[in-house]
């Protein structure tokens, strides 16, 4: 079994306020949740109108899956005009067979 947790951080040149930049948020993280069935959570900047610090994790059997789920997480997250992806770290723990 494989977890993997990635660390992204965001940033959302368009977002005016708190409230636009939850807007934005809640219908991203409903979207890759929905569509990869992955966890995903806002853990930081939650004051900041423009910036966005989000943690993702994901269980598989085996790593090649995962590396495969999360490029086509990530290549949603890089087809989105509203924000600009800042940080990307990937970390995967596997567990003794």
């Amino acid at each position: 079994m494989v977890v993997t947790v990635v660390a992204i951080e965001l940033h959302l040149p368009e977002a005016r306020s708190l409230k636009h930049k939850r807007r934005i948020v809640n219908s991203l993280k409903d979207k890759i949740h929905s569509r990869f069935r992955v966890s995903i959570a806002e853990t930081e900047f939650h004051d900041m109108h423009q910036r966005v610090g989000l943690g993702l994790a994901a269980v598989s059997p085996n790593l090649s899956h995962l590396e495969e789920l999360l490029a086509a997480v990530r290549r949603l997250f890089d087809s989105r005009f509203d924000l600009v992806v800042t940080r990307w770290d990937e970390r995967a723990l596997e567990t003794p067979s």
